[in-house]
């Protein structure tokens, strides 16, 4: 069993007409089946935080909060794509995990460095981790 708690920043860019980009700080913590991950603004307050458990996931943001039976649909509407949580726990650990359409870079994840790359469904995708604890 691996570390459970992650901490550091994020950055998402999605390919396309309108291409968008999104960074922000983060704490992920527990596992790919009961967790929890928040995503900070530059200043320090919650965007959004995401709790997981059997069957169940919650999207909390300062405007509503949100239940669901899937994770990554929550995760998907708070980030703007879709991004395999169970792989990404692998991935943070430094093992290589397949997820349909991604394929991830762990050369520099002794350094704290992840980058994943969604080739498939379009649009394209890439999430860079950098860790700070």
């Amino acid at each position: 069993m691996g570390r459970t708690l992650w901490v550091g920043r994020l950055a998402l860019q999605v390919e396309g007409q309108a291409s968008q980009s999104f960074s922000a700080s983060f704490e992920l913590s527990g596992t790919a089946q009961q967790g929890r991950f928040e995503v900070f603004t530059p200043l320090g307050g919650t965007l959004a935080q995401l709790r997981w458990g059997a069957g169940h996931a919650e999207l909390i943001t300062a405007e509503q909060t949100r239940q669901s039976e899937s994770l990554d649909a929550l995760l998907q509407e708070a980030l703007g794509a879709d991004i395999p949580v169970a792989a990404l726990f692998s991935w943070l650990e430094g093992n290589p995990a397949t997820a349909q359409g991604w394929q991830a870079d762990l050369s520099a994840i002794a350094q704290g460095r992840l980058v994943a790359y969604r080739f498939a469904p379009q649009p394209q995708a890439t999430l860079r981790i950098a860790l700070t604890h």
